[in-house]
């Protein structure tokens, strides 16, 4: 049992550093419109993902693509032996969590006000080596 358990551990500490991943807290942008492109580029290859953010004409798309390459400089950074072209690295995970919430009051008419949420959000972008995955 002890010996089983210590290879499955290994297994995982070898996947984990395959792994590259990069976050982007509090963005000043609601979560419904992070995860509409975050959904487009969800499990695509990494050059595929960078020309559909390219071509987006959404804000948050130029976030995203800031997120992307930042990944991407990670797993470098993790394997500095390796080409990012061999290595086929594909968007695993993308997560799109909301964040804090700035509240405001907005006057309205007869004395009243009307609230105003300002969202932000939390993402999530886990890279995945196809390479790895096919062995």
């Amino acid at each position: 049992m002890g010996v089983r358990k210590r290879q499955s551990a290994e297994k995982l500490k070898e996947e984990k550093r395959s792994i590259a991943f990069a976050k982007l807290n509090n963005c000043p942008t609601s979560p419904r419109k992070m995860r509409l492109v975050a959904d487009i580029i969800r499990g695509k290859k990494v050059e595929d993902a960078l020309n559909i953010l390219k071509f987006s004409s959404k804000e948050a798309a130029r976030r995203l693509d800031k997120l992307v390459l930042s990944a991407v400089a990670n797993w470098q950074a993790k394997n500095e032996d390796g080409d990012v072209v061999d290595a086929g690295l594909f968007i695993k995970e993308i997560r799109v969590d909301g964040g804090t919430m700035l509240k405001r009051l907005r006057p309205a008419p007869q004395g009243r006000a009307h609230r105003i949420r300002k969202r932000s959000n939390h993402v999530t972008l886990v890279l995945g080596e196809s390479n790895k995955e096919n062995k």
